[in-house]
């Protein structure tokens, strides 16, 4: 009977700490459920932001990879658009060295001096000219009082540099320095003809 009883009493033991276990384990149960059910939202929002983040760094380097290539073939537009305009101005000057010194050639220095002087705001210069066009620049001097033609030559494709008596002024009217202040302005209007550089 003692058996009996202390059976009984560690049946009950038993049953309740079984009891206790099952409800605390039930209970941890859910408490877990819960933080899963909680922590989903976070990790969704996690894991939107990590979307939404690499998104963002793909669109990025896509960007700057476009953004290279467009440079890298703009910069091939332009090496060929300044090949073609070099071309064009070597021919030019080819052309220039080998043109006729008479007829219009005459004019365009007589238009020079008149520029030269207006520029200068004197008629009292000395003017200076390449070996070729001497005969040319002395002819066309006749119209222009108070100047003079300089025995020295110059080296440049035809044109004159043009000075005031009193060495205080120069202006260089060559053909060789307009052709250099010509090129950024027709190496624009090239470029904007063809779409580059804009």
């Amino acid at each position: 009977m003692a058996n009996s009883a202390l059976e009984q009493t560690i049946d009950k033991i038993l049953s309740k700490t079984e009891n206790d276990v099952l409800t605390h384990i039930k209970t941890a149960l859910g408490e877990s459920q819960q933080k899963l059910d909680d922590s989903v939202p976070l990790l969704e929002g996690e894991y939107d932001k990590i979307i939404a983040d690499g998104k963002k760094e793909a669109d990025k380097l896509e960007k700057q990879i476009i953004g290279s290539s467009d440079l890298e073939a703009r910069n091939k537009q332009l090496m060929v658009l300044e090949e073609a305009v070099d071309k064009v101005f070597t021919k030019a000057i080819d052309e220039i060295a080998n043109a006729d010194r008479s007829g219009d050639y005459s004019n365009l220095i007589k238009t020079m001096l008149s520029e030269s002087t207006q520029i200068l705001g004197t008629s009292e210069v000395i003017v200076l000219t390449n070996a070729k066009d001497k005969d040319v620049v002395q002819s066309a001097l006749s119209e222009f009082s108070g100047s003079e033609l300089s025995p020295d030559t110059i080296d440049c494709l035809g044109g004159i540099i043009v000075k005031s008596k009193d060495q205080t002024m120069t202006f260089d009217n060559t053909i060789d320095a307009r052709i250099e202040r010509l090129k950024p302005l027709i190496r624009k209007e090239i470029a904007s003809k063809f779409g580059v550089g804009n």
